[in-house]
């Protein structure tokens, strides 16, 4: 139990520090007995100290993408890309003479559909955090743990289609049927919600999906440069970018040794190890 210092200070009995003070919350170590308190896990966490966490959103964010791409060549995270995709397949009705246009919807326009959808969906479901709390310690814990159902629901979906992994080029993508579907589905709809939740916490690490702004933002820093001191808005980013191709490049790794299904529930168990990290995130210390 801990101790009022100020009781100490004025020669009054000790008396115990509430379970919610925001001391204990902003602690680096706390005990197993004040992280399962309510009031430690309906705090807010500091984003300033939620670097690992992000840091490996960022990591799966590469590691779901190189499952999806592996397969259908169609990013689940990285929605500009489908959003052409389905422009061009809209243009194309209007290619060549009437009579011989294609008005067939291609397989992969198909399936860039689906992402989009889906991610949208995930996406939504983030605007649960707003009611809840977007940076409290329950909804990271439980918006994470739902992105890790949705991977495991890709993983059982992926093995049960009986699909390849890995197409052999991009006319001929592996995963065609229903269950590879649901696969696009539910991955694409676990990074629409990490990216909102990413977003919410609101740090260098922006959605932990979208690079193309990061690079930006990180190329027009007026501190890059400095390499001789510490500067989170180049540094966080810096971590974010190499964390994502660390991801990319584990996945494929892994991709390539047991397949798709097994590198999904790798991945499933990864985010549930992020959910729970989230609850040992310290609270933003309290200003004296």
């Amino acid at each position: 139990m801990a101790v009022s210092s100020s009781s100490l200070e004025k020669g009054q009995p000790p008396r115990p520090t509430p379970l919610g003070d925001p001391d204990r919350d902003s602690a680096l170590w706390m005990a197993p007995t004040t992280v399962l308190t309510k009031a430690h896990i309906m705090s807010e966490v500091d984003p300033e100290r939620s670097t690992f966490p992000l840091a490996a959103y960022c990591f799966m964010t590469g590691f779901i993408n190189v499952v999806c791409f592996s397969a259908i060549f169609v990013w689940c995270a990285f929605q500009t890309g489908n959003t052409v995709q389905l422009a061009i397949a809209l243009a194309r009705l209007f290619q060549g003479p009437p009579g011989q246009r294609d008005t067939t919807f291609h397989l992969p326009d198909k399936l860039a559909l689906t992402s989009l959808l889906t991610f949208i969906f995930g996406a939504f479901l983030g605007r649960i955090g707003d009611k809840i709390g977007a940076k409290t310690r329950f909804w990271l814990f439980l918006g994470t743990m739902i992105q890790a159902l949705f991977t495991m629901a890709a993983a059982i979906c992926i093995w049960k289609s009986g699909q390849p992994s890995i197409a052999d080029a991009r006319s001929d993508v592996a995963w065609t049927n229903a269950l590879a579907f649901a696969t696009v589905g539910f991955m694409s709809a676990s990074m629409g919600l990490q990216g909102i939740m990413g977003k919410r916490v609101n740090t260098q690490f922006a959605t932990t999906i979208v690079l193309t702004t990061v690079w930006c933002e990180l190329m027009a820093d007026p501190k890059l440069f400095k390499l001789n001191s510490l500067i989170r808005s180049r540094d966080h980013k810096v971590i974010g970018v190499f964390t994502l191709f660390v991801g990319g490049f584990a996945s494929r790794a892994i991709l390539q040794a047991i397949g798709s299904a097994g590198t999904l529930g790798i991945g499933c168990g990864i985010r549930v190890l992020v959910a729970v990290w989230w609850l040992f995130v310290p609270g933003k210390p309290s200003k004296k």
